[in-house]
């Protein structure tokens, strides 16, 4: 019996730490969402919950405004939004003004709200307003592996729905039926256009692929960040050992070693060393 206890309570241990791998304290967490509410509170205290067609109402010109500039049919855009947000009354979207769940990453340089979902404490992206979350979506999605999709219709909502699943947007098997579904039952392809003519297609398709390969560009020259010359680096808000080790090309491992790391908690202002 006594063994079968310690058994348990090593898994226990073991399971704790694993979920807690790459995120920050819960304290950290705590302190820093408080911080983001306090911000965000002209939102947070005029907050009235929504239902799924006043959430179509309120954000349906934005999503047709994203979809004239960047190709994403408006339809699509509105049923990812209702179904990420829970129709805007979920905590991000309520908080953090973050309409599509969408998680920071080593350039992100705004606040961030920290969140259970793939770990705990997960951090995502802040924005200061609605608006600015449909715009890094339409942004969001300007990466190689979505290129195929800017060259459908804007008003293909079926190709589009599919064509993020197999693009790696969800892990969810049914997302495609699921956004087809919330679709056509409020409707939402009445606010989808058809492209015009085929050269205002091309025109627009070679902006946003412009946009694409610039990102692109930028982003593999950014990818490595050169080492600073006290070999120390200052931990700041929504940084994980993961990015950090991304940024600096360097193993979590060595990382952690380097620094006398029993696990993979850090803490905003604290200093790691980062190179040898």
């Amino acid at each position: 019996m006594r063994k079968f206890v310690y058994l348990f309570i090593s898994v226990l241990f073991v399971t704790s730490c694993s979920a807690r791998k790459g995120s920050v304290s819960d304290r950290v967490a705590r302190k820093n969402n408080k911080s983001v509410q306090k911000s965000n509170s002209n939102y947070t205290a005029d907050y009235t919950p929504l239902t799924s067609l006043q959430y179509i109402e309120k954000y349906k010109a934005i999503a047709i405004k994203e979809m004239n500039l960047y190709g994403i049919p408006a339809s699509i855009t509105l049923a990812q939004g209702l179904f990420e947000s829970g129709s805007g009354n979920g905590t991000l979207a309520r908080v953090a003004n973050n309409h599509f769940g969408i998680k920071t990453n080593p350039s992100w340089q705004g606040k961030v709200y920290y969140k259970d979902d793939d770990n705990a404490n997960d951090a995502f992206r802040v924005y200061d307003n609605p608006e600015d979350s449909f715009r890094d979506h339409s942004v969001f999605l300007q990466k190689k592996n979505y290129t195929h999709l800017f060259e459908l219709d804007k008003n293909d909502y079926r190709g589009w729905a599919y064509g993020l699943k197999k693009a790696g947007y969800a892990t969810n098997p049914k997302y495609p039926q699921l956004l087809i579904g919330i679709i056509e039952k409020y409707n939402l392809n009445q606010y989808d256009a058809p492209e015009g003519t085929e050269i205002a297609k091309i025109k627009r398709v070679d902006r946003v692929f412009t946009q694409i390969d610039k990102k692109e560009d930028k982003a593999v020259k950014d990818s490595l960040q050169s080492i600073p010359a006290n070999k120390t680096y200052t931990i700041k808000q929504g940084d994980t050992l993961y990015n950090i080790s991304k940024r600096f090309g360097i193993a979590v491992d060595s990382l952690k070693a380097m620094n006398n790391m029993s696990d993979s908690s850090i803490r905003i202002g604290q200093k790691i060393v980062v190179t040898r």
